[in-house]
């Protein structure tokens, strides 16, 4: 199976879901706890919830594997994103809550890890930055939009309760300033929804790395608190009551990345 799936759009605007995926090898399966395997941390169903992208005309890539597999959102050398915090591993051996992943002693190797780098995470970041170096060649300016959703309280990771709509652009580093300020004006009219910029997840490493903003490359990461449109809790079912509110908000951000790339 391939990586990721891929749909190529329209428009100057690609966007990334490097944790939606959901399938394991049958030989990690093997290696795995039982509640590990029910892939707790995953950015369940936003394939769903973004459902309007193809009449936006953008692009899409998506992970087909489970962040257990191999993290797409860490550094390829598994350096900190956010040093002196507690974080997981570009190969995670524990759930969010601490909890091992893995059965006594089957924890990836140095050869594993390497084996997984290879085949799951270098196709997808070669495909991601070569839509994007494309994007821009072909628009003179390209939007790297890093969708991704969480639960809305993970003592281990960050206390209390996280805001609805966590925009990160690495402190600002990763989008043109103009560009973000429209982003967090859109969310501000929806003060049902709490917000933040640069908050306790301000990009992972995919908003790091590939926005550049003197190249023309703009990157932001938006962390959708789960609880807007799902069940946090097994079987996580997607809520259709909770969606129908939160989608024309997220359409509402998209819409001003490409009102702002039509005034460039």
């Amino acid at each position: 199976m391939k990586p990721y799936r891929f749909k190529q759009g329209k428009i100057p605007l690609l966007v990334s879901m490097p944790h939606i995926g959901t399938e394991v090898t049958e030989q990690i399966v093997q290696k795995m706890g039982n509640r590990a395997r029910t892939l707790p941390d995953t950015d369940w169903h936003l394939e769903t919830l973004y459902n309007f992208l193809d009449d936006l005309g953008a692009s899409v890539i998506m992970a087909h594997y489970s962040r257990y597999v191999i993290d797409l959102n860490r550094p390829p050398d598994d350096s900190s994103l956010y040093p002196g915090t507690t974080t997981t591993e570009l190969c995670p051996t524990t759930l969010f809550d601490g909890s091992p992943i893995y059965r006594p002693g089957c924890e990836p190797d140095v050869q594993e890890i390497a084996r997984r780098r290879q085949d799951y995470w270098q196709p997808y970041h070669d495909h991601l930055g070569g839509e994007l170096t494309r994007l821009r060649d072909a628009h003179g300016i390209a939007v790297l939009w890093d969708a991704h959703s969480i639960r809305s309280q993970i003592p281990r990771l960050f206390e209390g309760r996280l805001p609805d709509l966590n925009i990160g652009t690495f402190a600002g580093n990763s989008a043109d300033a103009q560009l973000t300020q429209h982003i967090v004006n859109v969310a501000k009219q929806y003060p049902y929804y709490t917000n933040v910029l640069n908050g306790r997840f301000q990009g992972g490493y995919i908003t790091r790395q590939y926005g550049r903003p003197a190249e023309h490359i703009h990157a932001i990461q938006l962390e959708l608190v789960q609880n807007t449109y799902m069940n946090e809790e097994w079987p996580f079912q997607y809520v259709e009551e909770k969606a129908i509110a939160i989608r024309p908000v997220l359409r509402h951000l998209l819409q001003a990345v490409l009102q702002w790339i039509e005034n460039q």
